[in-house]
């Protein structure tokens, strides 16, 4: 059973053998937009297959929903570089999609 909810635009992410939900809410793509620029440049970069690994893992980062305290950042990315792009694919898809359809 998921623990993720698709009606929220929700996706999972596992990290170091816990398993994330990764929530697109105002805030935490706020938090990624900082960052990251415009969301809509964003979608169009990933689109274009030229959305950086630094630029997933921030996305991601930002969007996990009650972030474990000893979570990091870098264990975000590094389970992205474990699981591959493939396996990650459709977490981004669905936050991709969040972000461009809303709920």
């Amino acid at each position: 059973m998921s623990a993720a909810n698709g009606l929220r635009g929700e996706a999972e992410l596992r990290v170091g053998g816990q398993l994330l939900v990764l929530r697109p809410s105002f805030a935490a793509l706020v938090a990624a937009e900082s960052e990251l620029g415009p969301l809509f440049a964003l979608v169009e970069r990933a689109a274009d297959g030229r959305l950086a690994l630094g630029e997933l893992a921030t996305l991601f980062w930002h969007c996990v929903k009650d972030r474990p305290d000893m979570l990091t950042r870098e264990a975000v990315g590094e389970a992205v570089v474990t699981q591959g792009l493939a396996a990650v694919s459709p977490a981004l898809r669905a936050l991709l999609g969040q972000i461009l359809q809303g709920r």
